[in-house]
């Protein structure tokens, strides 16, 4: 077996370590699944990246029964525009660490998806070039 071809299995199976874990919480995000809630915008928070600028709000998840109360926590897809510090907005708690999203849910789960499927696709070429190596 080459080197490349064991580097090729590193990436995809470092690809799928990173995507298949986050696929259920990426699905429930798209679904807005989870506990309904008010966010209070507390914090915008922003990078600099060259000719452009990324800015989230994080603060505070309060649940509609108050039973969950989640501090320092970023609004998914939230910007500079969107919210003030002190305004409230609704929200949902899909159970991610660090963050809530809107209730009209997140696309996020596109891109965890095409992770996995490159991973898989890495590990097939790999799996193909150790099978075209025996014969």
């Amino acid at each position: 077996m080459s080197g490349f071809t064991v580097a090729l299995a590193v990436v995809g199976l470092l690809l799928l370590f990173v995507s298949v874990p986050a696929l259920g919480p990426a699905i429930r995000a798209a679904r807005a699944d989870g506990v309904s809630g008010v966010f209070t915008a507390k914090q915008l928070r922003c990078v600099q990246h060259p000719g452009h600028e990324s800015c989230v709000w994080a603060g505070d998840f309060a649940s509609g029964d108050g039973r969950v109360l989640r501090r320092d926590v970023e609004l998914y897809g939230s910007d500079r525009t969107v919210l003030a510090a002190g305004q409230t907005t609704q929200a949902v708690d899909t159970g991610r660490e660090s963050r809530v999203y809107g209730p009209g849910g997140s696309g996020e789960w596109m891109f965890t998806t095409v992770l996995a499927l490159a991973g898989l696709t890495v590990l097939t070429v790999a799996a193909r070039r150790v099978r075209g190596s025996r014969d």
